[in-house]
């Protein structure tokens, strides 16, 4: 299938152009959306993007997050037992549009294949998403979905890892819109540091193999590791440490927990 440019990869290439004009990567702030609450994620979405976040990644909860360690399925799990359905999601992120970085949703292909390809699509853009990260959708198995979101004008972001062949990753930087996801570590979420050597190298291998921005994920904790990232990615991923963040402590305060974990980032990813 050919990928054409959307809108959605426009708004998030304007996102890591603007970066890379300050000389620094662009920081991508995960945060697991209507936790622990709509009111506070909202409050927590905006304090990120005050404190410099680049672009938002959106995490819908999935009853098997396969990609996700234990401080992120603990608040998935919170919001699932809080009876949230995909549409207050979606409402959240509707409510979210006075910010102007891009926003793109994380969650699983069940999720997206049970609403139907062409209903989700729709209801993300009309959401005002910029794109879609599906980790658990192969590249060989997306043409269906691929064809929907090139529709609706989401970009796809796919992932790679340092295990990835040289073919796959020759379809993972064809197929990726937005930016090809290099997972810093092998395994989930929020249990281990990024393992730089390694994942230094993937972003090499991976570079010519696509036209569009390279992001580490996985394994970026603090401002330390996000510097280190920064050398030598274009962006910088940052999910479980900002999730944790709200949930160590009174929800009235996780606004200002995260805006001080984000701008504290937010100087990591800075090369000057």
């Amino acid at each position: 299938m050919t990928t054409t440019t959307v809108a959605g990869a426009q708004h998030i290439q304007a996102a890591f152009d603007r970066a890379a004009a300050e000389d620094r990567a662009a920081l991508i702030v995960y945060l697991t959306s209507c936790f622990p609450d709509p009111d506070t994620s909202r409050a927590c979405f905006e304090a990120a993007v005050e404190a410099g976040a680049d672009v938002l990644e959106i995490g819908v909860p999935f009853s098997d997050p396969m990609m996700d360690g234990p401080i992120i399925q603990a608040a998935n799990q919170h919001v699932l037992d809080a009876g949230t359905r995909v549409a207050d999601h979606l409402a959240l992120i509707r409510s979210l549009d006075h910010l102007a970085v891009p926003k793109l949703v994380m969650t699983y292909v069940t999720i997206a294949d049970t609403r139907g390809y062409a209903a989700f699509a729709d209801e993300c853009a009309a959401a005002g998403l910029a794109g879609v990260i599906l980790p658990d959708l192969p590249v060989p198995e997306a043409d269906a979905w691929r064809r929907e979101a090139q529709r609706a004008g989401l970009a796809t972001v796919f992932l790679a890892s340092s295990v990835s062949t040289d073919a796959r990753l020759d379809a993972i930087g064809a197929a990726s819109q937005g930016w090809v996801y290099a997972t810093g570590l092998l395994g989930v979420t929020g249990v281990k540091g990024v393992s730089q050597d390694v994942t230094r190298a993937l972003v090499e291998r991976v570079r010519p193999r696509t036209s569009v921005p390279v992001a580490v994920g996985i394994g970026v904790k603090d401002r330390g590791s996000a510097a280190e990232v920064a050398a030598y990615a274009d962006g910088v991923i940052v999910g479980s440490s900002v999730v944790r963040a709200v949930a160590d402590g009174d929800p009235a305060g996780a606004p200002g927990r995260v805006g001080a974990l984000v701008r504290e980032l937010r100087e990591g990813v800075s090369r000057r």
